[in-house]
This record gives structure tokens, sequence and C-alpha cells, in this order.
């Protein structure tokens, strides 16, 4: 069995992650969807380049898809749900060598908020 993709979904129905897909060029945006269709192919044994967790016991489980395409630089946080389901919680441009904080906490509260939700079904 292949790996399933979900899109996070906010309360208020927005889906960051495909926001932000979309907000792509047309080549970075096909660059993006295609590493997905890896991680979907190869699931938890895909690695780097495409894959790494982020760093630290606040974020663990959390995981970016790197994806690169020219000089643009993409990052697309998810994590794992259940066995064979990753999430995809939310994306942006990377500018700095260093993922800036408020990404790494977006991510984590976007995981915290899908995880609280599907326990409440």
């Amino acid at each position: 069995m292949e790996w399933q993709v979900e899109y996070y979904k906010k309360g208020n129905g927005n889906i960051p992650v495909l926001d932000y897909l979309l907000s792509l060029d047309t080549k970075m945006r096909a660059k993006a969807f295609s590493e997905i269709e890896l991680l979907e192919k190869h699931g938890s044994k895909l690695n780097e380049p495409y894959v790494k967790p982020i760093k630290g016991e606040h974020y663990k489980g959390i995981f970016e898809l790197r994806v690169k395409f020219a000089s643009n630089i993409s990052r697309i946080f998810y994590f794992t749900y259940c066995e064979k389901t990753f999430v995809m919680l939310h994306g942006f441009t990377k500018k700095t060598k260093k993922t800036p904080q408020r990404e790494l906490e977006r991510a984590l509260h976007y995981k915290n908020d899908y995880e609280r939700r599907c326990e409440n079904e």
C-alpha cells in the first residue's frame, strides 16, 4: 500500500499548504508537487536531500520536504499521522540559512490543532 498525502485544513476551511503551493511560479509548483508524489511513493524511506526531520524535542515528529528549483528554495512542513498518512502543514520560501522560528512554530501549531481535532471526532 502506498502512502497517502493529506492537507491540513484550518477551522475556517483554509488550506495553508495549498495556498502556498498555488502562490509559487509554474515551474517551482510543478517541482513541489513532483516531490510530494515522491514522498507518497517512497514514504518514510525517502531521505536527504528530499526530506529532513526538524531538530529538537519541541518539534519532534515534524519533517520538512526540501524543494529546490534553480536558485529558489521552498520548504513544506509535514508529519506522519496514523500509519501511512503524511499531513502537509504549510510551506514557505526559504531566504536565509536558518529556518525562521515563526515558521517552525506555525507548523507545530497546525500539527497540534490537527491532532486535537482528529481526537475529538
